[in-house]
C-alpha cells in the first residue's frame, strides 16, 4: 500500500458573496474530487490546538502526525534547517520577511501594504538582503538570505517571549499596536526601522517601483523559536517517507524527520507553481520505492492572503485536475494499492487574508476498498454534514495509515 497527503495549504475558507455566497472549494470545479467523495469517507478535524496560534508550521507538523504541544519549539528554526543554517541550541532564529510599508511619516505611523513585498523575487531579494547583512549583521547577528520574500535572523544566544506579529496578519493596516515587544522588542525594532532607512532608497526598489512593482523597503521579525528535534518518520511509522513542497518550513519538517526531500522544478508557494510536475514526481517516487508523500501546495493560502478569491479557486481546480487526478491515474494504471488523505493544514478565509483556528474538511480515499460515509462532494459543509469530526489533529493521519 502506498500513502499520499495532498495538503492545499490554507485551502478551506468563508462563504464569499462574490461566488454567489459558496466557499472556495464549493466554487471550484473538481470533477475529480467529486469523482472520489462518494467512495471516501469525509469529515472535520482541528488541526490546531486551542492554545496554539493557526500557523502553517504549527498545523502542517500536526497533519504529519507530530502532536504540537509536544515537538513544536517555534516557526523560524524549521525554515532555518531547511536553509542550511548552522545553529546552536542556545541560538534564537527569527523569519525575516522582506515587506512592503507606506510612504512617509514616522516608521510606528506605516501601515503594511504587502507582506510578501509584492512577490519579490529570490534574486532581488538576494540582492537586498546582502547589502542589510554589511549594516545589520554583528557579533550576535547573522541575517540569511533564502527564497522570495522568506528570510532569517539568527540570535546567538538568545531569548523568546517576545510578542511578534505575522505581518500577513497585518495587511492593509496600522503596524503602530504590532511592533515588537520584549526583551530584545527595542533590538528587533531598531533592525526594522534601519532596514528602511536602507531599502527605501535602494537602486532594486527603485528599479520595480519605476516597472510599477511594490518595493520590499523593510524587514519585518517574527516566529521566533529555537532549535526543535522531531522523531524520525520512518521510525514512528516504519514508512520511507518525503516531502515534495516549494516552502522551507515544510522542508525543514521533512529534514527534522528524516524524509526525503523531492526536488521539482518550476514549483513557487504561488498559483504559478508547476502542479503537474508535483504530481508526476510524487508519483515516480512512490512507484520508486517510497511508500509515502507528503505533497504540500502553497498557492491557495498565498491566495487567501491576498484576498484573491479567482485565483484560489483557480489553485483549487490544478490540485483537483493536475494533481489529485494525475496521482489517481497514475497509481492506478501501475496497479498500485494506494490511499490518499487530501485537506487543508487550516483554513485561510479570503475576507480577513490570514489563517484562522476551525476545522478543516479532511477527504480519505484509498482504492482498495469503499469508505463511503455518504458526503456527496468535498466541501466544509459537506464534511460538517457526515458528523465524523477528529479533534485532535496529529491522529488524522493514523486514519490514514490504518488502511491496508
Amino acid at each position: 500500500m502506498k500513502y499520499i497527503v495532498v495538503l492545499g495549504d490554507g485551502m478551506a475558507d468563508w462563504k464569499i458573496p462574490a461566488l454567489k455566497n459558496r466557499t472556495c472549494l464549493e466554487a471550484a470545479e473538481t470533477p475529480n474530487l467529486d469523482r472520489l467523495a462518494p467512495l471516501s469517507e469525509i469529515g472535520l478535524c482541528k488541526t490546531v490546538p486551542d492554545n496554539l496560534k493557526p500557523a502553517s508550521d504549527v498545523a502542517n507538523m500536526s497533519v504529519l502526525g507530530f502532536d504540537p504541544n509536544r515537538y513544536y519549539t517555534g516557526r523560524s528554526p524549521l525554515e532555518a534547517e531547511a536553509m542550511g543554517i548552522e545553529f546552536s541550541a542556545t541560538d534564537v532564529t527569527l523569519r525575516c520577511n522582506l515587506v512592503t510599508l507606506s510612504d512617509g511619516g514616522n516608521y510606528e505611523d506605516k501601515t503594511m501594504l504587502d507582506y510578501s513585498a509584492g512577490d519579490i523575487t529570490t534574486a532581488e531579494a538576494e540582492i537586498l538582503i546582502n547589502d542589510l547583512k554589511r549594516e545589520l549583521d554583528g557579533e550576535n547577528l547573522t541575517l540569511h538570505s533564502g527564497v522570495a520574500y522568506r528570510h532569517c535572523l539568527v540570535v546567538k544566544n538568545g531569548v523568546t517571549g517576545h510578542e511578534l506579529t505575522p505581518p500577513h496578519d497585518i495587511t492593509d493596516k496600522p503596524i503602530k499596536d504590532c511592533l515588537p515587544k520584549g526583551e530584545y522588542g527595542g533590538l528587533y525594532l531598531e533592525l526594522m526601522k534601519k532596514s528602511y532607512g536602507i531599502l527605501s532608497k535602494h537602486p532594486v526598489n527603485l528599479k520595480r517601483i519605476k516597472e510599477g512593482k511594490k518595493p520590499a523597503n523593510s524587514i519585518w521579525l517574527w516566529g521566533e523559536g529555537t532549535k526543535p528535534a522531531l522523531d524520525s518518520f520512518e521510525k514512528m511509522r516504519s514508512l520511507k517517507g518525503g516531502m515534495i513542497s516549494a516552502v522551507d518550513l515544510l522542508r525543514g519538517i521533512a529534514k527534522l524527520a528524516d524524509m526525503k526531500i523531492i526536488s521539482v522544478d518550476g514549483i513557487t508557494g504561488n498559483y504559478d507553481t508547476n502542479f503537474t510536475g508535483t504530481a508526476d514526481a510524487a508519483a515516480d517516487a512512490l512507484l520508486g520505492g517510497l511508500d509515502f508523500v507528503y505533497i504540500h501546495i502553497e498557492a491557495p493560502d498565498e491566495c487567501g492572503h491576498h484576498g484573491d478569491y479567482k485565483h484560489k479557486v483557480q489553485s483549487i481546480e490544478k490540485i483537483d485536475g493536475e494533481v489529485v487526478k494525475t496521482l489517481v491515474d497514475k497509481l492506478s494504471s501501475a496497479d498500485e494499492e494506494f490511499a490518499m488523505l487530501v485537506c487543508p493544514d487550516h483554513p485561510t478565509p479570503c475576507a480577513c487574508k490570514t489563517h484562522v483556528s476551525e476545522p478543516v474538511p479532511y477527504l480519505l480515499y484509498t482504492n482498495a476498498k469503499n469508505l463511503s460515509n455518504n458526503a456527496v462532494r468535498y466541501t466544509e459543509d459537506e464534511a460538517a454534514k457526515t458528523g465524523l469530526y477528529i479533534p485532535e489533529g496529529h491522529k488524522l493521519i493514523e486514519r490514514l495509515f490504518s488502511i491496508k
